[in-house]
């Protein structure tokens, strides 16, 4: 499989999964109604388990800007591969969430908020205070990003038997995993722990774009948080992780 086509797919598991258990628990009338914080987190550490397995094979499975940037600012991938992995990241995000609306619609249309309808798309902060927030998610990414930095030396083949370094493939899906989950259930009570650009900003466009009865707003005022929350705790990570090698 192509990698960029990987990563399209790996990411749009991510959020089909992700913010298919968002919606099963907040919107009204589902299975899963009100089952709470740690089913969502659980979902979204399952998600990621099984896009890594995925498609791992095939790019590295990064499935996230962060992680792409963090382990180009680190050397292990190639910065002209970096625009398209991002973009297929992008895409995919947009594909999962549109598949959510679809998979959930009759569900959308019975439930009045649209907060909480905004909320199985992106995420939002519980007290909006924009550079606490975006410290929050610089923080949480620096987790995600140092601990696959310091876990892993990957690499994958090409068809011409070139070997490529990029990221989380070798690390494994069961602990990327459970950093997910760690950092869910520490550090997401804030911002809901977007920790990945493309699986907020994708989502978003799809809330924008889709037509969902009584939507409301994107809230598009707070969108570059995390966007550029994660980017930077990628590079802070990547820094660190550079610094203790040459240390």
């Amino acid at each position: 499989m192509n990698p960029y086509v990987a990563e399209l797919i790996g990411t749009a598991i991510i959020v089909l999964l992700g913010d298919g258990v968002v919606a099963n628990v907040v919107l009204d009338q589902t299975k899963g109604s009100k089952a709470g914080w740690i089913v969502v987190t659980a979902g979204w550490a399952l998600a990621v388990f099984t896009a890594v397995m995925c498609v791992a094979q095939f790019s590295g499975a990064h499935l996230n800007p962060a992680v792409t940037l963090g382990f180009a600012v680190a050397g292990s991938f190639g910065w002209d591969r970096v625009p398209a992995f991002i973009a297929a990241q992008l895409a995919g995000g947009i594909l999962g969430a549109t598949l959510v609306y679809v998979f959930y619609r009759s569900h959308y249309e019975i439930t009045a908020d649209p907060d909480v309808k905004r909320s199985t798309f992106c995420t939002a902060p519980n007290i909006r205070d924009l550079p606490t927030n975006f410290l929050c998610e610089v923080i949480g990414t620096f987790v995600l990003v140092f601990a696959v930095l310091l876990a892993a030396d990957p690499s994958f083949q090409l068809g011409t038997g070139e070997t490529v370094k990029v990221g989380m493939g070798s690390l494994g899906a069961l602990p990327v995993a459970l950093v997910v989950f760690a950092i869910g259930l520490s550090l997401g009570g804030t911002t809901g722990y977007a920790i990945n650009p493309a699986r907020d900003l994708g989502p978003r466009i799809a809330h924008a774009l889709l037509p969902i009865r009584d939507k409301g707003s994107s809230d598009w005022g707070y969108a570059p948080i995390p966007v550029l929350g994660p980017l930077a705790g990628a590079v802070l990570a990547a820094v660190v992780k550079l610094w203790l090698v040459a240390s």
